[in-house]
């Protein structure tokens, strides 16, 4: 995948395949130089016996083809860059996949738009909720679709309008946040 954001997308369309009602997403920069992302979500969960083997990128638990890349790639990326990958799960709770990326790794994947990502996401499931929580230092953003949905009343989520200002408030929020830790981020 050319960047992070496009991994968030593949990794939360997993969660949404897993029935999930709620998905949260975390950035955090820290001080140490690292990129920390958390996804959790409160879907089906991953049966133990499976679990292992989700990082193989020749094993899927779909019938529509025979490989899954989605998750091996991320732990990739992750590993080319000084980083890991770890999950957790518990049938019918949900899944965790924290993953770290060492921030001045000349391996590590830009950012991307991850504006983007969470307004397609929006736009693709405005039942489910999704958070998104940016850390950088002391300083914290949080996005939530539902508290959006609070405040707009009537007007629905996956109104272009409303997916625009996502975007745009996100990546604003985005660069406000990681602008002098992560510096390739335009969106």
């Amino acid at each position: 995948m050319k960047d992070i954001s496009l991994h968030l997308l593949d990794i939360v369309q997993n969660s949404l395949a897993a029935e999930a009602s709620r998905v949260e997403i975390s950035l955090k920069a820290d001080n140490g130089g690292k990129l920390e992302i958390l996804i959790k979500d409160n879907g089906k969960g991953i049966e133990k016996d499976i679990l292992h083997m989700i990082t193989d990128p020749f094993f899927t638990s779909r019938n529509t083809r025979k490989v899954g890349l989605g998750i091996p790639l991320f732990k990739a990326s992750c590993e080319r860059s000084g980083g890991m990958m770890h999950i957790k799960s518990e049938k019918g709770k949900g899944t965790e996949i924290l993953a770290t990326f060492a921030i001045d790794n000349i391996d590590r994947p830009p950012l991307g738009d991850v504006g983007e990502t969470v307004s397609c996401l929006v736009m693709m499931t405005p039942e489910v909720e999704i958070e998104l929580v940016i850390t950088a230092g002391e300083e914290k953003f949080v996005f939530n679709s539902f508290e959006v949905k609070r405040q707009l009343g009537d007007v629905p989520l996956d109104n272009y309008e409303v997916i625009t200002w996502i975007k745009e408030f996100v990546n604003e929020n985005v660069n406000k946040m990681f602008g002098g830790v992560l510096n390739e981020i335009t969106g």
